[in-house]
This record gives C-alpha cells, sequence and structure tokens, in this order.
C-alpha cells in the first residue's frame, strides 16, 4: 500500500531550517511540506537560490503570525571573491574572473566597519525583489531588461572575519530589506575593486536562529505585548464581541490574550476591539 504523503490532521508548528544553496526558498518549502507530511506551511524572509541559511517556517495557524513576529535585525556571512565579474553579483552567473592584486589587510578591514549607517543603494537584478508580482531574478534568466528602484538599508554592525586573498569574509547585521551582494560592491566601490560574492549564510532574523528544526513556542517570537482580559475564556472562544472594559488596557495598538491551549490577537482602536487573529492553539 502507498504512503500517503501527506496527514490530513492539522499540525501547528514553529522552527527555523537550514536552506541550502542553489535551492529557492519555495522548492525547499516544498521538501519541508513533505518531511513533516502537511501541505499547510509557509515561510518569512525569502533568501536568494545562490544563498543559504535560516529560513522560518511554520505550519497550520502559525503560518498567520508572520506580521506579528520580530524578525528584526538579520545577521549575514558573507565571502568576496576579488577579481571576478558577475551578472548576478554572484557565482551564478560569472562573466569572467581575473588575477586581483594583494590588497593591505588594515584597508580591507576599515572598508568593511566603514559601512556602518544608512546606506542608499541599488538591489540586484538577480534577486528576490518583486516587480510587477514577479520575482526579479526570474524576469532576469528571462533576459528582460528590469529596472531596480533605489532603497535604503541600515547596516547596524558589521564585522571583518578575514582576508584569505582573494577571498575577503566578514559579517553584517542589517534592517528588513537589505542585499548584501549590494553592501558588497559598496565596499568594493571603497576598495577601488571589482568583485563578487561567493557566498553568503544567513545566520539570524532576530532571535531565529537554526537549531536542528526545533519546535518554537510562538509566544517568545511575538512583536506585541499580552494584555490582561478579565472575562470569561469561553466569551473568547466563541469569537465574541470584545468591550474594553474587560481588557487591562484599553489604549489603541495590538496586543495578545493567552490561555492554557490558545491565544488571540486583538486591536483596539478608539476604544473598540477587533479580533486579528482567534484561537491560535498552543
Amino acid at each position: 500500500m502507498q504512503k500517503k504523503l501527506y496527514d490530513n490532521k492539522p499540525l501547528n508548528k514553529l522552527l527555523v531550517v537550514n536552506k541550502p544553496m542553489f535551492r529557492s526558498s519555495n522548492s525547499y518549502l516544498n521538501q519541508i511540506k513533505r518531511k513533516y507530511r502537511n501541505k499547510k506551511a509557509g515561510f518569512s524572509g525569502t533568501l536568494d537560490p545562490f544563498a543559504c541559511g535560516c529560513l522560518i517556517v511554520a505550519f497550520g495557524q502559525y503560518s498567520k503570525l508572520f506580521n506579528y513576529i520580530q524578525k528584526t535585525p538579520k545577521t549575514y556571512r558573507a565571502t568576496i571573491w576579488l577579481g571576478t565579474t558577475s551578472d548576478s553579483l554572484d557565482t551564478e552567473n560569472i562573466i569572467e574572473i581575473n588575477d586581483a592584486k594583494i590588497l593591505n589587510e588594515q584597508s580591507v578591514q576599515e572598508a568593511v566597519l566603514s559601512t556602518i549607517g544608512e546606506i542608499k543603494y541599488y538591489p540586484p537584478k538577480f534577486s528576490a525583489k518583486k516587480i510587477d508580482g514577479k520575482r526579479a531574478y526570474d524576469l532576469a534568466r528571462e533576459g528582460i531588461d528590469v529596472q531596480m528602484k533605489q532603497s535604503v538599508m541600515n547596516i547596524t554592525n558589521t564585522k571583518f572575519i578575514n582576508y584569505n586573498h582573494p577571498f575577503i569574509t566578514f559579517e553584517a547585521t542589517v534592517s528588513e530589506g537589505s542585499y548584501i551582494r549590494s553592501l558588497a560592491q559598496i565596499i568594493l566601490e571603497k576598495l577601488d575593486r571589482v568583485g563578487t560574492l561567493s557566498y553568503l549564510e544567513r545566520l539570524n532574523e532576530g532571535l531565529f536562529k537554526f537549531d536542528n528544526e526545533k519546535s518554537l513556542n510562538p509566544l517568545a517570537y511575538l512583536d506585541l505585548d499580552e494584555i490582561e482580559y478579565k472575562g470569561t475564556k469561553k466569551w473568547i472562544e466563541d469569537g465574541k464581541s470584545i468591550s474594553t472594559e474587560f481588557l487591562g488596557d484599553n489604549s489603541d495598538g495590538t496586543f495578545y490574550i493567552k490561555f492554557d491551549d490558545f491565544f488571540s490577537i486583538i486591536q483596539i482602536q478608539n476604544s473598540e476591539v477587533k479580533y486579528l487573529l482567534n484561537k491560535v492553539m498552543l
């Protein structure tokens, strides 16, 4: 008898997987779905096919929590390959490889450390950025001329790891929507050199780090405050309207109400209470 690929029973699960290089995030998610035998899953923070590392995956009701969890700042480890030119600014579309003059290590370190702050940049054409509903890298691979809009990334920390010619390895902690390939090009401009990334790994997204796909408690990652609820559990279970008089705080904002086996996310606006997500099972 053929084994079922997926179970029908609901699964609520939040975890971090370690996406390998040269796999799209969607493709790897499908593999994870088969592994846990459950179709209803999503991921947050798309990694380009070239990149590897931390990818947040949520099954069941937890896939609706991505708008409410803390996913920044993000830290990446990257390696620049000096003398190499690539259309995609990584090893996927290399045009040529030339010998590069050896740099002074102190100059390399200074260039890496000087990038902290708010930086204007153009995202790579081979990136997961969406243009009219399509990924930029899909359009670029089809030979379509992609015009990328200038963006801003905030670099909160950089760390020089080593320089083993022709490779420069560094780490950067960045804001949402940043592109390390673009940051690498900024570093290369400071060094007056050409190059591309030969390696890119996301180490974390906020508190999320890869830990052998361990199941995570979503309440530990919510970017929300808990609010005191003075009413009955049954009232929330049934999704009945809530008055602010049953809440410990009536100021505007988004909060969560926790019970022993489920939680709900509510929004208070002008003294009116609205369910955003109700009865998310723990």
